[in-house]
């Protein structure tokens, strides 16, 4: 089968990194709510019929529906907003920028956070140092001036996960087991792990959570200050506390915490968002894999674990503290899956989780000031056939008084998604006492109905999707960007107008249009903005403009950025050489006029990384880049990865690192 081809539900071989994606994203929604290939089906199936044309229909396959509707009056302007030579897909050890910019390593891990870390030893490594240095796989970035400076700020970012076989020498080894294929018992190679102590676990823990780093720019370049007062790493240990509509029920309460709302760290926290007011907000998104143990099935948590995919037991962690083994402290797992908001101007602050926002895997909580001042918050659900929200809040926010604004996200209204093939999008209120989310059907209160996000969202028939990951709001043009990452076990019976391809291998974006440009409004428009994946093939279905060259086109798209201009820059997680022939990267696409759909490639990752966090400062003349789990492809371990990037040094172990992108000379990106 063509590489470029929907092929990535059976492969030969799986890194861990791909083993454990691959467990958590089975799919554990069974409800029978459409699907959103369902809905783009009906919807662009029927349009392609009105138009009359069998050549209609077809150039629909791998041209956007909106495109075909404007071409004609487009094309007296159709010339792309970004002007920089693209770069060549690929793959090989290191990273790729455009021509005339500089992409400078600002932060690796083990790099120190504070003027007192320690210097960073991987073949020594401690919990206690590893507090004090710059996190694992670093994911979500984020950019808050400090007095209004494009130059002088903190870097918030998150730290998603640790890859074990990479981080701790002597760890991994390279083992050969049997199995079966094509009827024919062969021997196949895999990574696997030694077995964990309580220190490796500590370890893990420590690297896990965010770092907020006081970050300037010195003679053009970006440098991280060490002496900054407002450096903070915040871990496992970290002392939280749920706040909102959750705080103190007894479905949070523990044996180390009978009051239900202190809580100790945040886990697997991918993308964020940072508010108006600057703060932080870290989205915990695949926290069931953390938990071990074996809860009833009569249990009364049993059914909301399971739609959770919990316990996941991917990590070791319940072997050395009960309250990650849900047959001793089944409720623990309730206190994750949350967002977390941190005021990042005082370090010694504690950290909250708003659970009005909901509880899901959380993929990005990106946030935007509607005009009536309420604030309106986007978030993915990440896993196939999961659903879209936006919370709005209650209260308003008050530019002159930064306090006011501290708890806005305690009080308001969290809707669902539901797409309809006419186009519109219905946002359904996830509150309790209305339709189905009432005491008969399980929801006594409206604790209940946010601990048990998924199972509300089933009860009031949202549009199941394709792993939606970021949620990014416009704020020059009104849009909002809903990234669909794939969807490989989708049947050709469950496509729908929003969801339009069976075994979707590489994801697709949907355009949002909030009525009148009001992100509160609870009716609203969407279209297909890219199907991805080879244009050049057929049977994929791709829908890139013609001017898409062979480096523009890409798979997965997962985050997103709007720069300064209003322009969307998308960063993918899943290129690889099997499937697309080409590293994950940063392509810069347009979205309006005759030029709508046309990608462009602009940095690409080194072999076996993810590229995450794209953030622009005010000015959007740096771009920060994450780069994470490199290396990871093949039978990667510490001693043997697939590249030592960033530092391509024997004695040092491949690092995910944040990446400073500016043009030389000055000047705005793109």
């Amino acid at each position: 089968m063509d590489k470029h081809l929907a092929s990535t539900e059976e492969t030969e071989f799986k890194t861990l990194t791909e083993r454990r994606e691959e467990l958590e994203d089975i799919g554990q929604n069974c409800s029978a709510n459409p699907t959103m290939g369902d809905i783009i089906n009906r919807r662009f199936s029927r349009r392609s019929f009105i138009g009359g044309s069998l050549a209609v229909a077809a150039i629909s396959t791998t041209v956007s529906p909106l495109a075909l509707l404007t071409a004609d009056e487009a094309r007296a302007d159709d010339a792309s907003r970004f002007d920089f030579t693209e770069v060549e897909a690929g793959i090989d050890e290191n990273h790729h920028v455009a021509d005339g910019y500089d992409a400078d390593i600002l932060l690796r891990w083990g790099d120190k956070v504070f003027a007192d870390s320690p210097d960073f030893d991987p073949k020594n490594q401690t919990a206690a140092a590893q507090e004090k240095l710059f996190g694992y796989n670093n994911d979500y970035v984020g950019f808050i001036p400090l007095e209004g400076s494009p130059d002088h700020g903190l870097l918030v970012i998150n730290h998603e996960y640790t890859n074990a076989e990479l981080m701790f020498p002597a760890f991994a080894s390279i083992v050969k087991e049997k199995v079966t294929k094509d009827g024919k018992e062969v021997e196949e190679e895999k990574v696997t792990l030694g077995e964990y102590t309580k220190d490796l676990v500590d370890i893990e823990m420590a690297a896990h959570g965010g770092t907020i780093i006081e970050i300037r720019k010195v003679d053009g370049k970006w440098q991280p200050a060490l002496d900054g007062k407002y450096n903070r790493r915040i871990t496992l240990n970290t002392e939280m506390q749920l706040s909102g509509p959750v705080a103190g029920h007894d479905r949070v309460k523990t044996p180390s915490d009978p009051t239900g709302k202190k809580v100790f760290g945040t886990v697997n926290n991918c993308a964020g968002g940072v508010t108006a007011w600057g703060t932080y907000m870290m989205a915990e998104e695949n926290f069931n894999g953390y938990f071990g143990g074996e809860i009833a099935e009569d249990h009364a948590e049993f059914k909301q674990l399971k739609r959770l995919g919990a316990p996941g037991g991917q990590y070791d962690w319940s072997k050395f503290y009960d309250r990650f083994d849900v047959s001793k402290e089944p409720t623990e797992a309730n206190r994750f899956g949350w967002i977390v908001e941190v005021d990042a101007l005082d370090p010694t602050s504690i950290p909250k989780k708003r659970t009005a926002l909901g509880r899901f895997k959380h993929e990005g909580c990106e946030s935007i000031v509607n005009k009536d001042g309420r604030v309106v918050l986007y978030s993915g659900d990440d896993e196939r056939y999961d659903y879209v929200y936006k919370f709005v809040t209650k209260g308003t926010y008050n530019p002159n008084d930064r306090a006011a604004n501290m708890d806005l996200f305690d009080e308001g209204t969290l809707y669902v998604a539901k797409f309809d093939e006419d186009g519109t999008v219905t946002w359904l209120p996830l509150v309790h006492g209305e339709g189905p989310l009432t005491a008969e059907n399980g929801f006594a209160s409206q604790a209940d109905v946010l601990i048990d996000t998924r199972l509300a969202s089933d009860a009031l028939g949202a549009t199941k999707m394709d792993r939606p990951e970021d949620v990014q709001p416009n704020p020059k043009t009104g849009k909002v960007y809903v990234m669909l990452t794939n969807n490989t076990k989708r049947k050709a019976e469950e496509i729908n107008a929003a969801n339009p391809r069976a075994k979707n291998a590489f994801g697709h974006i949907i355009e949002i249009t909030e009525t009148d440009g009001d992100f509160a409004s609870l009716s609203s428009r969407w279209d297909v903005l890219l199907k991805c994946g080879d244009p050049s093939v057929a049977e994929v279905g791709a829908s890139f403009s013609t001017a898409t060259t062979k480096n523009g086109w890409f798979g997965m798209p997962d985050n997103c950025a709007i720069d300064a201009d209003g322009r969307l820059w998308v960063s993918t997680d899943g290129n690889n050489e099997k499937e697309t022939g080409r590293t994950d990267g940063v392509w810069a696409i347009d979205t309006e006029g005759g030029a709508r759909g046309t990608s462009k490639l602009f940095f690409r990752v080194p072999v076996g990384a993810e590229m995450c966090g794209p953030c622009f400062n005010p000015t959007s003349d740096t771009f920060f880049l994450a780069v994470q789990h490199p290396g990871d492809a093949g039978l990667a371990t510490y001693e043997k990865p697939a590249t030592r990037w960033p530092d391509f040094k024997d004695d040092m172990p491949v690092r995910p690192a944040v990446v400073a992108v500016t043009k030389r000379g000055g000047g705005r990106i793109g």
